[in-house]
Order: structure tokens, then sequence, then C-alpha cells
């Protein structure tokens, strides 16, 4: 599609949002603070389309959440305090800022390199830390590696995988101390030392430690279910059945 087409694509959502708010009650009743929880959840949508490659539907929930940012534009806009134009050109001096290598005179080598400079910038830009761009109500598995990933940026990184392994080993052990003592708020303390250093050794893995545990999620519900299904067929229900009676099928699932 050509850049025009693009543009008058965009200028009819602009417009179809502009009569929606005029118009529509539900539409017009809305608030930043009312449409916050959907888009959390259009995201998570988003989320969900991409981990099963539905590039269907990852067109559509990209829509949602192309709608959610229009409409936050408009209600900015009936404000006086910004509209979809400020929202766009912000991005923008942004990327140009915080790309030199692109737009000014800066040599980077790699991918790592730009990453740095990045963080560099926004120190510079007046950030006190590294890690205020990690929202707070990031689920925490994903708010461990952006932390990692930030301050990875400045430097602050183990240099060898094994390094982070012998971590993990370190954080299990005391781990298994703590469950020896009983005491329940240090057993938490150092459980969560060692998710912390699993999902560090993710980074040296090149695995994202969200992906992979959803990958797991969706593995285990999709076995679960066929255990389900056969014991649906028998007739019996899963609580009559014994544990080695439902491992014949979940090996069974397994294997399929």
């Amino acid at each position: 599609m050509s850049r025009e087409n693009q543009l008058k694509a965009f200028e009819r959502l602009l417009n179809i949002m502009d009569e929606l708010r005029e118009q529509c009650p539900w539409d017009k009743k809305q608030t930043l603070q009312t449409l916050r929880h959907l888009t959390i959840e259009e995201t998570y949508e988003l989320g969900d389309a991409i981990l099963d490659n539905d590039l269907n539907e990852v067109k559509k929930e990209l829509g949602d959440l192309l709608l959610h940012i229009v409409f936050y534009a408009k209600i900015g806009s009936e404000t006086n305090d910004f509209d979809i134009a400020d929202v766009c050109n912000e991005i923008c001096e942004k990327l140009i800022h915080r790309h030199p290598h692109i737009y000014g005179d800066v040599k980077v080598e790699n991918e790592e390199e730009v990453k740095q400079n990045w963080e560099k910038l926004k120190l510079k830009e007046g950030k006190k830390s590294v890690l205020e761009g990690v929202p707070r109500s990031l689920p925490a598995l994903v708010k461990a590696s952006r932390i990692q990933d930030k301050v990875k940026g400045v430097g602050f990184d183990w240099e060898e995988p094994h390094q982070v392994w012998d971590k993990v080993q370190e954080e299990l052990q005391e781990l298994q101390d703590e469950v020896k003592s009983g005491n329940q708020d240090k057993i938490e303390d150092e459980f969560g030392d060692v998710l912390f250093s699993m999902i560090n050794y993710s980074r040296f893995l090149n695995v994202n430690p969200e992906d992979a545990l959803e990958r797991t999620n969706k593995k285990f519900i999709k076995r679960f279910q066929y255990l389900e299904s056969k014991a649906n067929e028998l007739g019996k229900p899963l609580m009559d059945m014994t544990l080695t009676e439902m491992d014949v099928f979940w090996n069974e699932a397994k294997k399929l």
C-alpha cells in the first residue's frame, strides 16, 4: 500500500473517532482512567496472537491498540493538553535524538552499542536512574527481565554464562537451607532470588523467559485437556482416577 493510502486510512480512523466521541453514548463517557484496563487487556491479546503466530489476529489486535492510542489522543485534545500530532511528533523527536548513529555522526559497531548509547542518552535527558523506565505495574517476571536488560545497558552484568549458572546453583542451595529452617518469610525471599537468577541466566541462553513460560503453560493446558477428554470418554471423573491412571493418558499426550 502506498504512503498516500496509508495516510488516508489513518485519517479515516481519526474521523471515525471524532464521530464516535460526539455521537456514541459509550464513547462519550470514556476517560483516560476508564480506558486504561481495556488497553492492558488489548495488549495481552496482541501478545497471545504473536505467540500463536496468528498474523491475521495480530493485524486485528494492532487495530484495537491503535484505536486506543487515537482515543487517548482525542481525549487529550479536548482538554487542550495534546493531540495525535503532538503524540506523533514527540516520538519522532525522541527517535531522532536517541539514534545519533543514524541522524548524527556517532559510530556504532553492533546492536549492543546502540542499546548502551540509548541508556546513556536517557540519563543525559535528566533521568536519575536507568531503572526509571521500568513500569511499576509490569508483571513481576517481565519486570525482572526488563530490570536486568536495563542495567546490562550500562555495563552491570556478568561476563560469562557459567558465572550466572553458578549463581543459580548458589541461590538454589540457599533456598534449600531456608526450607529446612522453616522460616516462611525467608523461604519466599530466597525463592524470589532463584527466579531472578534463572531469568538472568535466560538472557545468556538467548531465551525470553516470558515466552518460555507461556510456551510451557500452553503445552501443559493442551496435555491436561487431552487427559480430561480421555477421562470423559471413559465416563470417569478425574477425581476418581488414580495418578497412575492419569499418567497413562498424560504420557500419551506428551507423545502427541
